[in-house]
């Protein structure tokens, strides 16, 4: 219990049973501590030579990765200050989808670095302030060093694709990769007055455990993961005419309980054909098109299943609706409700549509679209888990691809413009007056955490690296950075190492934000659940503490069975 005196001595309880308060120095120690061990777990895996992770969930599923994003994702992480980091590895996934490990290793060491200050007595908020200014002034160097490109140079974009592919499993084949993920961007690219506009979920990506990496491809339409419905049908039609149609094709069950009297079974019989008409008629419908393919959302009745087969028309039916969407992308048909309204200007088209045995599934292609805005990547690798990490790296790989094509500006990489930021943020920092000076220059230390993590990684020396890395970048040579793979100092251009001004200014603006947040907590208070129980975290888990008073099932967290939604 949480007892505080008044002025007047008298015992006054504020916080109820169980509940824990750290204050003041404590929990800013606390705090620091738990977000600098999230930046040490991911530090490893960043750049070239970065290890994976190997995680495995409380089912025993297994993921082997070192996508920063995803490793925090899988690691159930308890305490509330390693959240914010494991929340700004997310947002950078999802805004910029690369330098996920980046943004958590440089809010680790914005954090260390602004321990040492508070130590020596220099209050949080005047380190807070000097780090949003240093910050600012970041990305005002960066974005002017930044080399303009055009947002469709295919050359660039490739390199910048296998930038990203460097650090991951698929380095090997990542030329080949990169060339197919820049064709996939750029064919659902939509321009607009003032640039280009890319929906990444127009690319879909079916991977498929077997083959190798290499067996990867683009296809120039859509995969489906289905099979067709009646063996009776086609399994390959060229010159593809494409009806879909988001509408069941079967007879719609009354929604109020009907009785039908039938009193001999001439009644019957006619009520039969009756339904059975109604479906070939829709069936009849489609074939008027003139659609030699149709793809249903809904489901397809036996009977109806029986006429398309008969008039030769491919059917699949069940498709899931995202799929729909990108099919009516990539073919040019339109989306259709009710048979009535399907007309052959509804109608899309395809080179070929065929079923194709991928492994052990049957699925459908649809490929050789004209101008496909949807495409599709088929991933393969030696086993589901090298299949996983492909497509998180594809992701990767598309995102920072698309972050160039809506803002045409790239860096070099290999820690060159943390270092070239560092170098003119300290000269900057001298004519700052105050403590913010030195905030401003352990902001520049922590930059350079990036570059020297780099070359832990790849078995350098990291003082002799830095030392080097600054002489050259003093110099005046900018984009001098660490060529991981040869282990030295060298220049970015010739190894072409590049990345997107974005992903740099989001990772530095991210890291930025969660270390002041955390440096402005002074006070932690944990409430228990309930009485009795410690506050969930406290010792791992939420005891069985007392169910009194818990208010219905609304607080079984308190019960030791965490994240059960009731």
């Amino acid at each position: 219990m949480s007892i505080q005196s008044s002025s007047g001595g008298i015992p006054v309880v504020i916080l109820k049973d169980g509940a824990q308060q750290t204050k003041g120095r404590d929990a800013q120690k606390n705090n620091i501590a738990a977000a600098k061990l999230i930046a040490e777990i991911v530090h490893s895996s960043l750049g070239p030579r970065g290890m994976d992770k190997m995680l495995v969930d409380s089912l025993g599923d297994v993921t082997i990765t070192n996508d920063g994003a995803t490793i925090l994702k899988e690691i159930d992480v308890q305490h509330p200050a390693a959240k914010m980091l494991v929340e700004i590895s997310k947002a950078t996934d999802n805004e910029v989808g690369d330098g996920t490990t980046s943004a958590v290793v440089l809010a680790g060491a914005l954090l260390e670095n602004a321990e040492s200050l508070i130590l020596q007595d220099v209050h949080p908020t005047i380190v807070v302030d000097g780090y949003r200014k240093a910050a600012q002034k970041a990305v005002e160097l960066l974005e002017k060093i930044a080399d303009k490109v055009s947002a469709t140079d295919k050359d660039v974009l490739e390199r910048i694709a296998r930038t990203s592919m460097q650090t991951k499993l698929v380095r090997r084949d990542s030329a080949n990769l990169a060339d197919m993920i820049v064709k996939s961007v750029i064919a659902v690219a939509e321009k607009k007055e003032d640039g280009y506009l890319v929906d990444i979920d127009d690319i879909k990506v079916e991977k498929k455990a077997g083959g190798s990496i290499k067996d990867c491809a683009i296809i120039k339409g859509i995969v489906l993961d289905k099979e067709i419905v009646h063996s009776g049908m086609p399994k390959k039609i060229d010159n593809a005419k494409i009806a879909l149609v988001n509408n069941a094709l079967e007879i719609d069950k009354t929604e109020f309980d009907a009785k039908i009297n039938i009193t001999n079974p001439q009644q019957m019989k006619s009520f039969l054909d009756e339904e059975q008409r109604m479906i070939k008629n829709m069936v009849d419908k489609v074939i008027a098109s003139g659609a030699n393919v149709l793809f249903c959302q809904k489901g397809i009745d036996d009977m109806a299943q029986h006429y398309l087969a008969k008039a030769g028309i491919l059917t699949v039916r069940r498709i899931k609706e995202s799929d729909m969407t990108k099919l009516a992308k990539a073919t040019g048909a339109r989306l259709i409700s009710n048979f009535d309204d399907l007309f052959e200007k509804d109608l899309g088209s395809a080179q070929l549509v065929e079923e194709r045995k991928v492994e052990t599934d049957k699925w459908v292609f649809v490929e050789g679209c004209k101008h496909p805005k949807a495409v599709t990547l088929l991933l393969r690798g030696g086993s589901q888990r090298v299949v996983d990490e492909v497509e998180r790296s594809v992701h990767d790989a598309l995102m920072v691809v698309k972050d160039v094509m809506e803002k045409p500006f790239i860096v070099a990489g290999g820690g060159a413009p943390e270092t070239y930021a560092a170098t003119k943020l300290r000269e900057w920092a001298k004519t700052l007056e105050g403590r913010e000076q030195l905030a401003v220059e352990k902001f520049a230390d922590s930059l350079e955490v990036i570059p020297i993590t780099l070359a832990e990684n790849a078995g350098m020396d990291p003082i002799d690296t830095l030392a080097s890395l600054r002489s050259k970048q003093l110099k005046g040579n900018k984009w001098t950075g660490i060529d991981v793979m040869k282990a030295q100092v060298a220049s970015m251009h010739a190894s072409d190492i590049f990345e997107p001004l974005s992903v740099k200014i989001q990772i530095i603006t991210c890291a930025t934000e969660a270390a002041s947040m955390i440096l402005r907590i002074d006070d932690v208070i944990a409430t228990a659940k309930s009485a009795g129980g410690p506050p969930p975290g406290a010792e791992g888990m939420g005891g069985m503490g007392g169910m009194g008073g818990m208010g219905g099932m609304g607080g079984m967290g308190g019960m030791g069975m965490p994240g059960m939604d009731m």
